[in-house]
């Protein structure tokens, strides 16, 4: 079967839904999953999630986050990372996240590398917060199709373009759906581990395909076992 959108995304944690809704609403966008739509590591994350909270958090947050990568981090993406947080928070509440509270402000804790407290979280299931309410979002979009069960085979490539995914669906129905942008939002490959929380359909297929490909990868070294 052929389908022709204007962006196909591979994943349905936070990452792939997040983008699906920050796209224009007049894009025809198809996302897939390879189980239901909330069987992502995303649900599972119980911890929070980090936030600027002032300019005079800035170097603090950096050197905190580079010394937790080893100094391997890529600082323009990390820079990015902190700078976009307040943003990405405003746009997680505007779509119904429900952060604990502290009065008027959020309630902040520390977590993990970080030496301050600027974690933002809703009780502990965080991911479960975030995810189900991206996904209402996702559900109310009507340029939105969501095809589950739903697992990529390939990308359609050409001359070192890419023009979509090749899929195989339920009853094992193939699926060529075209797009002039494909987002991967795959997860990693902490499925393939037999000690791992990670749900098991998390096989790193868009690796894979990458190196299939020539697709230049980076870190792939670096494995999240838990989500």
């Amino acid at each position: 079967m052929r389908i022709k959108t204007d962006v196909v995304i591979v994943g349905t944690g936070v990452a792939g839904m997040f983008s699906a809704l920050k796209l224009p609403r007049d894009k025809k966008i198809v996302i897939i999953t390879k189980e239901d739509m909330r069987s992502s590591d995303s649900f599972l994350a119980q911890g929070g999630i980090c936030v600027l909270r002032d300019e005079n958090d800035y170097d603090s947050y950096f050197e905190d986050t580079m010394k937790a990568g080893h100094y391997e981090n890529r600082k323009e993406s990390v820079d990015i990372m902190i700078r976009g947080s307040r943003d990405v928070i405003n746009d997680l509440v505007g779509y119904g996240v429900d952060f604990k509270m502290d009065g008027d402000d959020f309630a902040y804790t520390r977590e993990g590398a970080h030496s301050t407290s600027r974690i933002l979280f809703h009780e502990d299931i965080t991911g479960k917060e975030i995810s189900s309410k991206l996904l209402a979002q996702v559900r109310n979009r009507s340029n939105i199709t969501i095809m589950e069960n739903t697992t990529m085979l390939d990308i359609i490539e050409k001359d070192n373009t890419c023009y979509g995914i090749i899929a195989a669906g339920e009853n094992d129905t193939l699926y060529a759906i075209t797009a002039p942008y494909t987002l991967w939002a795959c997860g990693g490959i902490g499925g393939l581990y037999t000690h791992s929380t990670n749900y098991r359909q998390l096989t790193g297929d868009a690796l894979a395909i990458a190196l299939n490909h020539n697709i230049e990868l980076e870190h792939p070294d670096y494995i999240q076992i838990h989500p």
